[in-house]
């Protein structure tokens, strides 16, 4: 039956992307041409994007249900697991702006398949892991690997989509992480029952079976992935023409009006605004995300497969929540409120959840957490994409990126230290709450340029 999980997973989320970036969702434009245009270059390129970026969520994060039993096994505490959890984003912070620049160069279809095919690699290769230290290399070592894919395929989509599509073209290809929940926590969950098999421990085979696709996809995405829009043979001559003059334009326009240049990027104050905004962010998702598998296990006696069942459901709402915002604020053009507003409302489900004794409600607030953070992503990305153009929107998104996925080593050393010094975890869920909130005023207060 494993066998044939992962080709499952993979069509699963091909035909829920497909669904995801309808015309008929409000991808709206100025004529019945061009949105006609733009549904053909979502359906072309989203679903296909959406197929590797399961394999990318499910290579980071799969160590969540991996670590119910390979804690135990390996007698890893708490604060160890949570560093080792974090090590990826320092490997992630070094190689990502340098990623994303070569991206620039090079064209996305050869990177992404490097990146693709490394980081398979080295996530099967933590099947290998026997101790703390070789826990946080191959970590490490995973992060370096998959540096730049994320903003990578944001700066893929300002190839494709006008700044008034943007947020709804990230949402959908980002909302994919939640089907992802939906099918990957319960699929590694069901590899932990492969336990003994071939003398390999449960969670040696998710990191094993999850990690070879991932190189072979990246075979994939040298022949399906094109690079920009005057190489699609797959689009008419006058369709490539209008969204290349479209997109040139609005190049023009964002020189004009912000003329921003890849070292100024790096020191512009509102990029270095967005970087501690996305800080926070990642460090409240990333921080309740690698230990929420470890919250049911101390609330309940479900088995590590029903508990990598659960967790998947407040992803799906979130999804949803994820589209709505996005189309509501590509409706509206407004952006920062609907960040903040998301933010609050993730806070007060982390708070819900540090309170909580029952698993049924911690439940409900997870969910309630999962909606408010996924309102975000869509707005959030669509500020920076908006102001940057060229080597600055390649060099900017990736250093926004990497400094903001910090977060991703933060929340969860804090996580694991703050509930091995209390032998709980209420306190690290309420100082994730408080980053959350932080990043709410922080985006309220922003001022954004015209």
């Amino acid at each position: 039956m494993t066998k044939w999980a992962l080709p499952f997973v993979a069509f699963f989320v091909y035909t829920a992307a497909a669904m995801m970036i309808d015309q008929r969702l409000d991808f709206t434009a100025e004529s019945e041409k061009g949105r006609a245009i733009l549904a053909k270059v979502a359906r072309r390129l989203i679903p296909f994007i959406a197929i590797i970026y399961a394999f990318n969520i499910l290579d980071r994060t799969n160590i969540s249900i991996a670590s119910l039993t390979m804690k135990p096994d390996l007698h890893f505490s708490d604060t160890v697991y949570g560093i080792g959890a974090g090590m990826f984003f320092i490997g992630y912070f070094f190689f990502e702006a340098p990623s994303n620049l070569i991206l620039e160069k090079v064209g996305a279809r050869i990177w992404i398949a490097r990146i693709m095919f490394t980081w398979g690699l080295v996530s099967s290769a933590m099947m290998f892991v026997t101790t703390p230290t070789m826990f946080y290399v191959m970590r490490f070592l995973l992060g370096l690997a998959e540096a730049g894919f994320y903003p990578g395929m944001i700066l893929y989509l300002t190839y494709w989509f006008p700044t008034a599509q943007r947020a709804q073209a990230v949402a959908r290809f980002v909302a994919v992480s939640a089907i992802v929940g939906v099918v990957g926590g319960p699929l590694s969950g069901m590899l932990l029952w492969m336990d003994g098999i071939g003398g390999l421990k449960g969670w040696q085979w998710v990191f094993l079976l999850e990690g070879v696709p991932s190189c072979l996809l990246g075979f994939v995405v040298l022949k399906y992935l094109t690079d920009k829009p005057e190489k699609a043979k797959w689009l008419y001559p006058e369709e490539k023409n209008w969204l290349m003059q479209t997109l040139a334009s609005e190049a023009t326009v964002r020189e004009t009006k912000h003329g921003v240049s890849v070292w100024g990027a790096f020191k512009d104050p509102l990029i270095l605004r967005f970087c501690l905004l996305f800080f926070l962010y990642v460090s409240a998702g990333y921080g309740l995300g690698f230990f929420t598998p470890q919250i049911f296990k101390a609330q309940t006696t479900w088995s590590a497969q029903f508990i990598s069942l659960v967790t998947a459901l407040p992803g799906l709402v979130g999804a949803v929540a994820m589209l709505l915002s996005a189309a509501h604020s590509d409706k509206t053009g407004e952006r920062k409120y609907h960040v903040a507003i998301g933010a609050a409302i993730g806070a007060l489900g982390i708070c819900l959840i540090a309170v909580s004794h029952d698993p049924y409600f911690t439940l409900a607030a997870m969910t309630v957490t999962s909606i408010g953070t996924g309102m975000c992503q869509g707005p959030f990305w669509a500020m920076p994409t908006s102001m940057l153009t060229g080597a600055a929107a390649a060099g900017g998104i990736a250093f926004i990126n990497s400094v903001g996925n910090l977060g991703g080593f933060a929340g969860p050393v804090a996580m694991g230290k703050l509930k091995d010094l209390t032998q709980n975890y209420q306190a690290g869920l309420f100082v994730l709450a408080g980053m959350l909130l932080a990043a709410s005023i922080l985006s309220a207060t922003t001022r954004l340029r015209q």
